[in-house]
């Protein structure tokens, strides 16, 4: 048996009782309990977890010949547990859990029996309802079958005695409309929402029946799913009346059109005007006489632009430019108040003039208010683009000042937006607070006052969710109420025990038009030393808050949304003494302190907010003041247990996750200075998120010949686990009209039993066929996709693929990485096509795309750049690209742990001008025709830490896009996310890995392609073992590798298991192991196969890539010649296998190196660790 008590990590009493088995971990995840058995190491260990994938349901985990099999114990209608068995193969049923897995541990006949039952990893394959029989003989379901066999007889006998209801028979019929239940919900949610357009009244009515329904459970679900009937009935035979009515009040009433509804009730907005002077080449200057200085007036509500310049005596000239007449506005990147402007002056002409504005503040602002003038006279009945306000608070418990103008207003300090902007009303607002002991009613009602002061506009909650003290609002402008839907929300207790709401999180989730929000405001555990407790409060809320599509539940929170933004008082802390801490507060250096913060430091290991992204942090620390005062900390609190010391730190945050090649913006995060009730400062953030519509085809659905495809060539995945049972991928989308399975993968390898390999040809992958084959619908759609295996049905790695890249007639190559339950668990990679019909393939320029950044400049700025680090099309001038090829260098990096060093290409070069720091790569791109990773090493002026990335080669036949040339004048696109240099990585896509080469090469003019990868999903890695080194070849210029890549390839590749690559077995009988755990003896497997090492620079090219037989290990003679003069010669296998193959590197072995190596006897440990203090390694 595994592991030690039960209970795992959750909280609540167990339903084994207070004091469950030793074999149950109530909470335990599926990586866990591997790690557990693997820490066994004994044949027949076993362990029971909650199942992943079934609620109610539970794992049985059995570890044989080094690999786990996983089982379903599955409950029945009445309770019954049973191991899910081959289709027709009758179960055997136990009332209770140890009962089965007593008969699990007899030697006996009947455990024979159920392992014939459960023993091979075919049983339920690909089928839908894995838990059903085959329908009974007499032609009955097996739900009707089943009662008639058993439950009646106990129904005849409750009549008998005088009961005048049949539970059994209830209990049958709920379990057979379950799926209409669900049918039912989803058309009514649809239907609500029309009723709530055309009739408000009746709309109240109806959603209050429909909560009623919803509401009730238990015994009156069937009630529950006829009343929902009824009132399906209803709605469909009163909803065209009323809306016909409705129409017809509207025209009589006004027949004159009405205004677009984003101009409805709106507070005007004044004219504003900026001082800026006009940016000229010095050849112009002798032309001009000097610089010109301009007023910029944006008339948003007139939709106009005046450029007015002042000429001799007092006398301005002027020039006015409708919305319609504003082609493009270029930002530098380079100089960070500098805006380019693409006038339209004739058909088929335009201008460009550079302008100069008095702080980069100004800029942004005049962009926003450009933004705003666009989309109040666009001929678009739905936004592209809307503003969301979040702001996150603790109270201290205590009520809130009268006045809270600077939280809503953006005001005080860090990132702030221009005066000019501030009043400007956002389209939502989010607030979330802890320690907050107002009513709901009255904090709710107090915001609304708060937002109508500042804006005049009546904002309408839609939403507000609380944990005892813990709250989360969100109100919308009233314009867009009609556009909500599909509102969710959810809390997860964290505190003492998991079972107190003291501490935790509250959630909001629902649909913009098209486009997926979630919203989480957690309270997490304070302490400075708490970070382990912290992160699992982390982990616990992302695995147990129910928001979103109930279909995604395989998916955690953080990919069942389009955009997730995570707030709240997280307790994280700064690990450093208290003065040094007050010291550079006083100074305004605040670098320092970030690269101490706890949330920074668990984020680059990957302990949590997996590939979130937070903008730069540029205020000071917002906890913990003194009340009444922002100009003193106080650290120190008396505790029953104590004093205890809480350091200033910034535990009030705002992070964010988006879908890949989705457009996100944060303008604004900083804190208020002037709001001093509570020891902590509130804190906002104010963000640009790009949004869909409910897309309708104006050419209908799509007929046979126009129909679009969804085409996948091949996927290779590879999942960090030791199991060897086989896989299929499920595929969700909106664009769906339901999820999607594969067949099960048809190659299947490891060359480490830590690590598995599995890949499925196009044969085994479905094509999916979108529901809309417009290529303006379909390049706002997303995949989700999900590894799961076939004994457990459970999900062994999730990811989220955009389809834009992917539209095209050849495969284009995806890759990213795996998580689940949020950590990292592998990674997935191959090729895959949208084809779209000709005759669906118009499109239209998105709001979000009219502003583009200029990367042709030379340089960079200062400090982190907020600029988005993925763009679309670049603006580029002809002189700005030209092919610069540096040298390429060798550097070796050891890493600690199993197989720690690598071979690291690295480049020392000159960086191309236009091309910025975030673009700054190679990639390596030798000949060949098979899938290859390669290692690259990252500059080290490009990293504050040595960063790994593996990047990843199409096979053969696999062709990439060709990079977008400008034709005419040159521009790019707005960036379309807002992740600053803090988010993690970036996504391939094929348009880096080998466009951008050929058109250098040729001399062309290139800019990044309109459908770049976003920074959330970095260039996958693989494991250690599947690495190959390249030697120097042709490259191209590639995109940014973040810092964090090495941790990430070595939490992924680390592992403590055999090199021999075992045959993987069938799954075994059940046999029973009762053992107790032997940890000192057992704790780990054989360590792996050494990863050998390629010298490029002593080897011709075209036996590097000849195969893995060329590669050579370094120094072993050195470290065999000191072994045997040590008389311990025994152990050089272990170390070379462990990646000790050099003196050089073996002066910090430690004694666990030492053990992992197989050096086991203390007294040789001893030796050799003495041995090499009193020995200098050679040079």
């Amino acid at each position: 048996m595994a592991g030690g008590g039960g209970g795992g990590g959750g909280g609540g009493v167990s339903p084994l009782g207070p004091a469950p088995p030793m074999w149950y971990h109530r909470d335990l995840s599926r990586a866990a309990a591997e790690e557990l058995l693997a820490r066994a190491g004994r044949d027949g260990s076993f362990l029971v977890r909650d199942s992943e994938s079934v609620n109610g349901a539970y794992a049985l985990c059995v570890l044989f010949q080094k690999h786990v099999h996983t089982y379903r114990v599955l409950p029945d209608d009445e309770g019954f547990l049973a191991v899910q068995t081959s289709q027709g193969v009758q179960p055997k049923r136990f009332k209770t859990l140890p009962e089965l897995v007593s008969l699990y541990l007899q030697p006996s006949q009947e455990r024979k029996q159920l392992s014939a039952t459960t023993g091979t990893t075919q049983m339920g394959r690909m089928r839908n309802t894995p838990t059903e029989s085959t329908p009974a003989a007499n032609g009955l379901s097996t739900i009707s079958h089943e009662y008639l066999k058993g439950s009646y007889a106990l129904d005849l006998e409750a009549v008998k005695q005088g009961a005048s209801s049949l539970p059994h028979l209830n209990k049958t019929l709920v379990s057979s409309c379950k799926r209409l239940n669900g049918e039912v919900d989803k058309v009514l949610s649809g239907l609500e929402i029309l009723s709530k357009v055309f009739d408000q009244q009746s709309a109240f009515m109806v959603s209050k029946m429909i909560q009623q329904s919803v509401n009730q459970g238990g015994d009156q679900e069937l009630e529950n799913l006829v009343t929902k009937l009824a009132i399906l009935k209803d709605l469909l035979s009163s909803i065209e009346k009323k809306a016909l009515k409705a129409l017809q009040d509207m025209s009589l009433s006004s027949p004159c059109s009405l205004p677009p509804l984003s101009m409805r009730h709106s507070k005007a907005i004044p004219v504003q005007a900026f001082e800026v002077k006009l940016d000229v080449y010095l050849a112009e200057l002798t032309k001009i006489g000097k610089s010109q200085k301009y007023t910029l007036s944006v008339d948003v509500e007139g939709g106009r632009l005046v450029v007015m310049k002042k000429v001799k005596d007092s006398q301005e000239d002027w020039t006015t430019f409708t919305h319609d007449k504003i082609r493009q506005l270029i930002k530098s990147q380079r100089v960070q108040n500098k805006l380019g402007i693409v006038f339209e002056k004739e058909k088929d002409k335009s201008q460009r003039k550079d302008f100069i504005f008095a702080s980069a503040k100004k800029r942004e602002a005049f962009c926003q208010l450009l933004q705003l003038m666009k989309n109040k006279h666009s001929n678009q009945d739905e936004p592209d683009m809307i503003s969301i306000f979040i702001g996150t608070w603790n109270m201290g418990s205590v009520p809130a000042p009268k006045s809270q103008a600077s939280w809503v207003l953006c005001r005080g300090l860090g990132k702030t937006l221009d005066e000019m902007t501030v009043t400007i009303p956002h389209d939502l607002y989010v607030f979330g607070s802890q320690e907050n002991s107002v009513c709901d009613r009255e904090w709710v009602e107090s915001l609304r006052a708060l937002l109508k002061e500042q804006t005049e506009l009546d904002y309408k909650p839609i939403a507000v969710q609380t944990l005892w003290n813990i709250k989360i609002a969100v109100l919308v402008k009233p314009e867009h109420e009609n556009r909500i839907s599909h509102v969710g929300m959810s809390s997860v207790k964290t505190g003492i025990a998991n079972t107190l709401g003291n501490k935790g999180a509250v959630g909001v989730s629902f649909m913009f038009n098209g486009t997926s929000f979630g919203f989480v405001n957690c309270h997490l555990t304070s302490g400075n030393e708490k970070i382990a407790r912290r992160n699992q409060n982390y982990l616990d809320i992302l695995r147990l808050l129910s928001l979103g599509d109930k279909q995604l539940s395989s998916f955690d929170i953080s990919l069942r949304f389009t955009h997730l933004f995570w707030l709240g008082d997280l307790n994280y802390r700064l690990d450093m003494d208290i003065q040094e801490i007050l010291n550079y507060i006083n100074r305004k250096e605040f670098e320092p302190l970030l690269k101490v913060d706890q949330l920074n430091l668990e984020r680059e290991k990957n302990k949590v907010f997996l590939r979130f992204g937070e903008e730069e942090i540029s205020f000071p620390p917002t906890y913990r003041y003194e009340r009444g005062s922002r100009d003193t900390y106080v650290w120190q609190k008396q505790k029953a247990t104590g004093m205890r010391t809480n350091v200033p730190s910034w535990c009030d945050r705002i992070l964010w996750k988006s879908y890949p090649e989705t457009h996100i913006v944060c303008n604004s995060y900083g804190c208020t200075d002037d709001i001093v009730t509570s020891d902590h400062s509130p804190v906002f953030g104010t963000f640009e998120v790009g949004v869909t519509s409910q897309f309708v085809s104006k050419k209908g659905l799509p007929k046979s010949s126009e129909q679009a495809y969804i085409e996948f060539e091949s996927i290779e995945a590879i999942v960090k686990t030791a199991s060897r049972t086989k896989f299929f991928i499920e595929f969700y989308s909106t664009c769906l009209e339901e999820f999607k399975k594969s067949y099960e993968n048809d190659s299947q390898s490891s060359d480490n039993v830590n690590f598995l390999r599995v890949g499925w040809s196009n044969k085994q992958l479905t094509t999916l066929k979108p529901l809309l084959s417009e290529v303006e619908y379909l390049q706002d759609q997303h995949l989700l996709l999900t590894v799961k295996s076939l004994d457990g049905y459970e999900s062994y790695g999730e990811c989220v693929l955009a389809l834009k890249s992917m539209i095209g007639s050849t495969p284009q190559q995806f890759h990213t990485y795996l998580s689940h339950r949020g950590e990292e668990t592998g990674n997935i990679r191959g090729l895959m096509r949208v084809r779209v019909p000709s005759e669906r393939m118009g499109t239209r320029e998105r709001l979000y795309e009219w502003i583009s950044v200029d990367k042709d400049e030379t340089g960079a700025p200062k400090g982190k750049s907020t600029l988005a680090s993925r763009v679309g099309h670049e603006y580029v001038k002809p002189s700005a690209v030209r092919k610069q090829l540096g040298e390429l260098e060798k550097s070796v990096r050891r890493e600690k742990g199993a197989s720690r060093r690598k071979l690291l290409l690295g480049l020392n070069r000159k960086e191309p001008t236009g091309i910025h720091p975030s673009a700054r790569t190679a990639t390596i791109t030798p000949p060949t025709t098979s899938w290859r990773a390669f290692l690259i090493s990252r500059p080290r002026s490009f990293s504050r830490a040595s960063s790994i990335s593996y990047l990843l080669k199409p096979p053969a036949g696999a062709r990439t896009k060709p990079p977008f040339v400008a034709s005419g004048p040159s521009h790019t696109r707005r960036p379309t996310t807002g992740h600053p240099v803090r988010a993690i990585s970036e996504e391939g896509s094929s348009e880096d890995d080998g466009g951008a080469c050929v058109a250098a090469a040729q001399g062309v003019n290139v800019g990044t392609t309109l459908n770049r990868p976003p920074p959330d999903f970095p260039p996958p890695p693989l494991p250690k073992g599947a690495v190959e080194m390249v030697a120097e070849t042709p490259f191209s210029i590639h995109r940014a590798l973040y810092p964090d890549l090495a941790e990430m390839a070595k939490t992924l590749s680390e592992s403590e298991f055999s090199g021999h690559p075992p045959r993987a077995p069938s799954a075994p009988p059940l046999r029973g192991h009762p053992m107790g755990l032997n940890l000192d003896a057992c704790r780990t497997f054989p360590p792996r196969n050494a990863i050998t090492e390629s010298i490029a620079e002593d080897m011709p090219e075209e036996a590097l890539w000849g195969s893995s037989s060329s590669s050579l290990s370094v120094g072993e003679s050195s470290v065999a010649e000191w072994l045997q003069r040590l008389g311990l010669e025994r152990y050089e296998k272990g170390l070379l296998h462990n990646g000790w193959d050099d003196l050089e590197f073996l002066s910090d072995i430690t004694e666990e190196d030492l053990e992992e190596a197989g050096v086991l006897d203390p007294a040789h440990k001893r030796i050799l660790l003495e041995s090499l203090r009193q020995q200098q390694p050679p040079k």
